[in-house]
């Protein structure tokens, strides 16, 4: 045996994503971080699409499951819109989120959710996300707004295109959302306890202006426009209205167990657990 620099670890699929994601979404100069960033060509994106659909929970250190609705919870998810409102019941089964890297271009991370957990309707302004449900099941309805702006005759709301409705069960492809397209707008809702890997590129920043927005969707029925004008079915589109009261969401950091990333020196990232929860605790509004 040689000795010498010690043997190089096999790299982890955590890891390939990373470096992925490093050569895709360039970290933004400090004169254009609040300028939008530009989506990435289709082949970057169909290439992380393809790694993340063969990422496991086993891959991130999670078993199916594993942050279920144990520990005798009901499964039962407690939000309120009202800034105030009394906090989730005790048995109420929170949703964890376990960082796994941010910097300034791009963050990984998982949402787990227990059984009925909601995360409500928001949008990701600016931004191109993937995401991948490693074992479970969701109901994901998302919309894309309608171009030129139409709105409400009596009420301020916009109008808004479905783009899916759909119940996804693990495994299933990787989806993608961009910035004008692919359901910016989406609400999930955990048929079955879940886990849900994602990408965000860029991620939510508040002095860049990428702020997380919550909304209410309602019927095509429900208000009027002259200029609301469908190409196809009424059911296909919605009006939505931003909620301006905080979103309370029963949500909690968890601790990430799966491959450390091996992070280069030079992209400018956060390295502390709770700097990156502390941030994402601001945009979403968590009440835990």
């Amino acid at each position: 045996m040689a000795w010498g620099a010690p043997a190089r670890a096999q790299s982890s699929r955590v890891q390939a994503l990373y470096d992925l994601c490093r050569r895709t979404f360039p970290s933004p100069s400090p004169s254009s971080a609040a300028a939008p960033a530009a989506p990435p060509p289709a082949s970057a994106v169909r290439a992380i699409s393809s790694l993340m659909d063969t990422i496991s929970p086993a891959d991130v250190g999670l078993r199916d499951d594993s942050l279920g609705d144990g520990g005798g919870g009901h499964g039962f998810f407690d939000s309120t819109f009202v800034k105030g409102a009394a906090r989730a019941a005790r048995w109420a089964q929170p949703i964890t989120y376990l960082h796994v890297y941010e910097c300034d271009a791009f963050s990984i991370g998982i949402f787990c959710l227990p059984t009925s957990a909601v995360i409500p309707l928001h949008d990701h302004p600016g931004m191109t996300v993937l995401s991948k449900i490693l074992y479970g099941s969701m109901h994901v309805k998302s919309y894309d707004w309608v171009e030129p702006t139409v709105v409400a005759s009596n009420r301020q709301v916009r109008l808004a295109k479905l783009h899916a409705d759909d119940v996804l069960t693990a495994p299933c492809p990787t989806t993608v959302l961009y910035p004008q397209s692919g359901g910016n707008l989406h609400s999930f809702t955990s048929v079955a306890s879940c886990a849900v890997l994602d990408v965000l590129a860029p991620p939510y920043a508040e002095d860049a202006g990428r702020i997380c927005t919550y909304f209410n969707d309602y019927p095509f029925s429900s208000f009027s426009s002259g200029r609301a004008k469908t190409v196809d079915s009424p059911d296909n589109y919605a009006w939505i209205e931003a909620i301006n009261s905080p979103v309370y969401i029963n949500m909690r950091p968890g601790m990430y167990t799966g491959p450390t990333v091996q992070v280069s020196l030079t992209l400018t990232c956060y390295i502390p657990l709770y700097q990156p929860w502390s941030l994402l605790k601001k945009m979403l509004g968590c009440n835990s």
